[in-house]
């Protein structure tokens, strides 16, 4: 697997452009194809690599990144190099399903990921599956392009997806609301707002460096948590006020409309 094609040249192609060429990749493997003259200059001045507005050209690469928006997948397909056999495409359009992939690709080595936007720092978590054509040589490279740009979880089922996209790929919104209300909560008990958030991201910041130092979190919950004391009476709150039925019901409600999402 030489060489790496971009079908898009956005935000997220980016990210894992970066993270490729961090990590090692050699610039003049990586071909980017962008209709926006602007977004090619950027990323031939940010990484080295090649740009072109050419699809075919692109799509000629071992292994091709498809990074543009579900609604445009088909009009891009019909651009592409007509001979696809032993290339890989890896997928990172949300909801387009591996059989509409295969419909409009034929029957090739196909991964679909689940990204989500922390990738963008290098700190992505995505989800994988790979589709029957894809061998295990193709299968850890494109494991490998993830790595690049955070951690890789495979999954043994399609659907599977759905549940990383309830756990990880909107995950972040999840945190950014506690935190949102942390803030609000610490300013309506007397503390400056710029002190309030000051706080609140040191403090999120920290739990979560602890938690992936090793230690489970309810070890952790427990260790800090005193029999009667202040963060007893705080987690006792939201244990009766249905704290863990609430995260259960959003992440549900998360995957069940990724699965509607995926049939349209």
């Amino acid at each position: 697997m030489d060489k790496i094609g971009f079908i898009g040249g956005g935000n997220m192609a980016s990210a894992i452009i970066g993270g490729l060429v961090a990590s090692g990749w050699e610039p003049s493997r990586i071909t980017v194809a962008d209709p926006n003259a602007d977004q090619r200059h950027r990323l031939t001045s940010e990484h080295g690599v090649q740009t072109t507005d050419d699809v075919a050209g692109a799509s000629a690469a071992d292994i091709i990144v498809l990074a543009v928006k579900p609604q445009v997948i088909s009009a891009v397909a019909k651009q592409m190099d007509a001979d696809l056999s032993g290339k890989l495409i890896l997928s990172i359009a949300a909801g387009v399903t591996i059989a509409t992939l295969e419909g409009l690709f034929g029957p090739i080595a196909i991964a679909r990921t689940m990204p989500n936007t922390p990738a963008l720092l290098g700190l992505g978590a995505t989800g994988l599956f790979a589709n029957a054509h894809t061998t295990e040589a193709q299968r850890l490279a494109a494991q490998a392009i993830i790595e690049a740009f955070g951690i890789c979880v495979s999954v043994e089922r399609e659907d599977l997806l759905d549940a990383v996209t309830a756990v990880s790929g909107s995950g972040p919104a999840y945190y950014f609301l506690m935190i949102e209300e942390m803030i609000r909560a610490g300013t309506a008990l007397g503390l400056r707002p710029e002190d309030a958030r000051a706080l609140t991201l040191q403090t999120a910041l920290g739990a979560a460096t602890m938690v992936t130092q090793g230690d489970a979190p309810e070890g952790l919950r427990a260790r800090v948590t005193s029999p009667n004391g202040t963060t007893h009476a705080a987690i006792v709150s939201m244990q009766e006020n249905g704290f863990g039925d609430v995260i259960a019901k959003a992440m549900t409600a998360c995957r069940d409309r990724a699965v509607e999402l995926g049939k349209g």
